[in-house]
């Protein structure tokens, strides 16, 4: 068996990039940047005042200013204040020609069309510069996953549009006999299909198009035909669920076989996960995830958005692990590498972290209430309370 390490290379080796598309901003949250975005002009575009008031040029306490004129947003003054002057401002609008700075409208006292200075002047001019936020040259690095405060930027620099990464079509096949999908009526040797919801969910977190395909029973000719559907509709990734072991009824090893897929390995030195295989078939990858519904998504963690990341182009695409110290003892790892469900949450001394009793790969309700793994890497010794650990959010 390889350790996790290799098979996390080898499975992005299999991944190539997919393709760019332009699509508009408001579609574009969650996606890579494919290419860089370069401001159209500075930001704000003009110097502009950061508070209700008037704008004056050099003066004092108390001295008494003629206001000639009236600064709003989207609307500015075009003449140029000279002394004895003020020009009515309000936020975001232009600072007219003359102006050195803006007195917030609470520091004056107005008579008609004059204002006294009431209060003394202070460094804070109340203006913010031509591009202070940025220039005309700035610009937004490629393979960025963009989140809101990206849009608002990207708005801000003029850009309908951004060019990125097309998403990576994602097929995934549960795999046996003894499943139904939620809301059908299961005879008393069947189980509901649950895995397969939180994978479809991660991916569309990532960035994937997932496409949850009918149940493979644990027939050779439908899950053949199953395959060659998730290929007709052009999956850059193939997930199957289930069936990845090598008992009589553990079928997917010899479909990817006959379908022609040359598999990169099978089995790595982990738990939960162990029976999980990577291939390729061409540009398609194929990824077999194990049945067991903790299996499938802690390896969909590890092994499969990592994947989705590289086709968008990512490199950093591992997942970062996380200091933290354990609030009770735990005891000796084997010679697997055992990622742990665990629940972690900042204390007064720094991070700490508790691993549930139950580490069962079939218990749906203990994943449910982790947020993180925790990992204990092959032949790890006998930890104490206190100790420090790696940990992986979830």
């Amino acid at each position: 068996m390889i350790t996790v390490e290799q098979a996390q290379a080898m499975c992005l080796d299999l991944v190539p990039q997919v393709e760019d598309e332009t699509i508009a901003l408001e579609d574009a949250l969650g996606r890579t940047l494919a290419d860089p975005v370069k401001a159209k002009r500075d930001q704000p575009p003009f110097s502009a005042s950061a508070m209700d008031g008037y704008a004056v040029g050099d003066v004092a306490q108390h001295v008494v200013l003629d206001v000639v004129g009236e600064s709003a947003a989207g609307h500015g003054w075009d003449g140029t204040i000279t002394a004895g002057q003020a020009v009515r401002i309000f936020t975001g609008a232009p600072v007219p020609n003359g102006a050195m700075r803006v007195v917030i409208q609470e520091n004056v006292e107005r008579v008609d069309d004059t204002i006294t200075l009431s209060e003394p002047i202070t460094d804070n001019i109340n203006i913010r510069p031509q591009g202070a936020d940025f220039k005309s040259y700035f610009e937004i690095p490629a393979l960025r996953v963009l989140n809101p405060a990206d849009l608002a930027l990207i708005a801000a620099m003029n850009h309908p549009s951004v060019r990125v990464a097309r998403r990576p079509r994602v097929a995934l096949i549960s795999t046996g006999d003894e499943l139904l999908m939620p809301g059908g009526d299961p005879n008393p040797d069947q189980i509901i299909a649950s895995n397969v919801f939180a994978l479809q969910a991660m991916l569309r977190q990532a960035g994937a198009d997932p496409n949850v395909l009918p149940i493979a029973p644990d027939t050779p000719d439908v899950l053949d035909k199953t395959l060659q559907d998730a290929t007709d509709w052009c999956a850059d990734i193939i997930v199957t669920i289930g069936g990845a072991s090598v008992g009589d009824h553990d079928l997917v090893a010899p479909a990817l076989d006959r379908f022609g897929v040359t598999r990169s390995f099978h089995k790595i030195a982990m738990r939960p996960g162990k029976p999980l295989m990577a291939g390729s078939k061409g540009p398609t990858v194929f990824l077999g995830l194990p049945g067991n519904p903790v299996s499938a998504v802690v390896c969909g963690h590890l092994f499969l958005l990592p994947m989705v990341r590289r086709a968008h182009g990512q490199t950093d695409v591992l997942p970062r692990g996380l200091n933290a110290q354990l609030t009770t003892p735990l005891p000796a790892c084997g010679p697997r590498a055992h990622y742990m469900r665990a629940r972690f949450e900042e204390g007064e001394n720094g991070r700490i972290v508790t691993a549930f009793d139950k580490q069962d790969s079939s218990m749906l309700t203990v994943l449910s209430n982790a947020n993180c793994l925790l990992l204990r890497p092959i032949g790890d010794p006998a930890k104490s309370a206190n100790d420090r650990v790696t940990i992986y959010p979830i």
